[in-house]
């Protein structure tokens, strides 16, 4: 099983990013997908996660508005479109899904498949 993550880049703040992240080895249309990101010496944060039907989703107050996940199942892949970047969402961004509907985890603990990580650096 891989999650491949791909988007990430150097932006000036302001602008906007989209990453991917596409899924293979098994199918994840029956579990929710999320987004964390991480800046060395710092814990893995929550960004958003998204449940099984892509209908419901959950953000961090820090991304709120800013930040949008989705996910098309047809594709097996997870998107977070990102606006309004801001220098401190500079971080390495991953994909994860965890078994089951509940999306609403913040603790990167509870998730069980992670991708390789993509970087995101937003310049100010």
């Amino acid at each position: 099983v891989q999650l491949q993550a791909s988007g990430g880049g150097l932006v000036q703040a302001g602008g906007s990013l989209r990453l991917s992240c596409a899924a293979s080895g098994r199918t994840f249309r029956s579990d929710a997908m999320g987004w964390f990101r991480q800046i060395p010496g710092k814990e893995r944060e929550f960004v958003a996660s998204i449940n099984p039907s892509g209908f419901r989703k959950n953000y961090a107050d820090s991304v709120q508005g800013r930040f949008t996940i989705s996910r098309d199942n047809a594709k097996n892949t997870v998107y977070l479109q990102m606006n309004s970047l801001k220098p401190e969402d500079t971080a390495v961004y991953y994909c994860t899904a965890r078994y089951g509907n509940n999306f609403y985890s913040r603790a990167w603990r509870d998730y069980n498949y992670w991708g390789q990580g993509t970087l995101v650096t937003v310049s100010s």
